[in-house]
């Protein structure tokens, strides 16, 4: 699918947002009705969510541009900035949600109509596991890395649902007011570690990291089905931006042979390179074997 026709991508990033409007309804008022700051770090990673599935539908639109005279490689790596900046946004709220629970600790307050106030929570953690299993599915099938952050984002938000609701039910149990606080501190650390996990995947993407080992090794099973004594390969560099998969690769055939042979190999390689990389955008360079130049010019600055 080409990069240009995934604008309806969008459709999952307005998902995330509604999901996030309503989470936020349903957390805020379960932290009103019960008073535990657990609940209130449930309402500000909402609050969070929902900066972020924005951030997320606005970097879809720009992705999902054809390529222009100013980006002729198209627009595919604004998906990182996306999920780099809801990362960023994890991270601040997990901030937030620590120095409120220490604030909590230090002085402890009764919580109140526990029961309704967690019923409330469950219901909001329920919208936010159906939206994120959608999401994910879609992120995977469509290679999208913003997609994919969304949905961590969004799991990582049940999962402290969850912690939140066990920390409640634990006060309610046993009285002991500061477990509500001890839970939310927890729940903090949990999602600083999934905020770095999505910062350090929009960099490693907005650093022009290779493909992954395993689309490595296709591409490698590609170029292997073509080596013979007379035709070899050097230079083989990819790398990726957003959903568009790039690789560029020295092919090495004899000197004798005319450019019209050269060029009917380098396009069924090709061919065969689109057919195994979804939104693949392959570049072959042919060498003369007989050149010495053409084995000087493997490095990436060459002398």
């Amino acid at each position: 699918m080409a990069i240009s026709q995934r604008s309806f991508l969008k459709k999952f990033a307005w998902l995330s947002v509604a999901a996030a409007i309503a989470t936020i309804g349903l957390k805020s008022l379960a932290y009103v009705l019960t008073g535990s700051v657990g609940l209130l770090s449930d309402a500000v990673e909402s609050l969070v969510n929902l900066v972020g599935a924005l951030m997320a539908l606005g970097m879809l639109t720009v992705a999902a541009r054809p390529a222009d005279d100013e980006h002729v490689y198209g627009h595919g790596k604004a998906e990182y900035f996306s999920s780099g900046v809801e990362g960023v946004l994890i991270l601040i709220a997990a901030i937030s949600i620590g120095i409120t629970a220490a604030q909590r600790f230090i002085s402890p307050r009764p919580l109140e109509q526990i029961g309704l106030g967690l019923l409330v929570s469950v219901g909001a953690s329920l919208v936010n596991l159906i939206t994120a299993l959608i999401i994910r599915r879609a992120g995977k099938r469509y290679q999208s890395i913003t997609l994919e952050a969304n949905a961590q984002h969004l799991m990582t938000d049940v999962w402290t649902s969850a912690g939140v609701l066990v920390g409640v039910g634990a006060v309610a149990f046993t009285g002991w007011e500061r477990l509500d606080p001890v839970v939310a501190i927890f729940v903090a650390l949990n999602i600083v570690w999934s905020g770095i996990l999505i910062v350090r995947k929009s960099v490693q993407g907005l650093m022009d990291i290779a493909l992954p080992k395993e689309e490595l090794e296709k591409v490698q099973k590609v170029l292997d089905a073509y080596k013979t004594d007379e035709i070899s390969f050097h230079a083989l560099r990819t790398r990726q931006a957003g959903a568009r998969r790039f690789v560029s690769v020295h092919v090495i055939v004899p000197g004798q042979w005319t450019v019209h042979e050269g060029h009917q190999l380098l396009e069924r390689i090709e061919n065969d390179m689109r057919k195994i990389l979804n939104n693949g955008t392959i570049f072959t360079h042919l060498e003369s074997a007989d050149d010495p130049a053409s084995w000087a010019d493997i490095a990436l600055d060459r002398n």
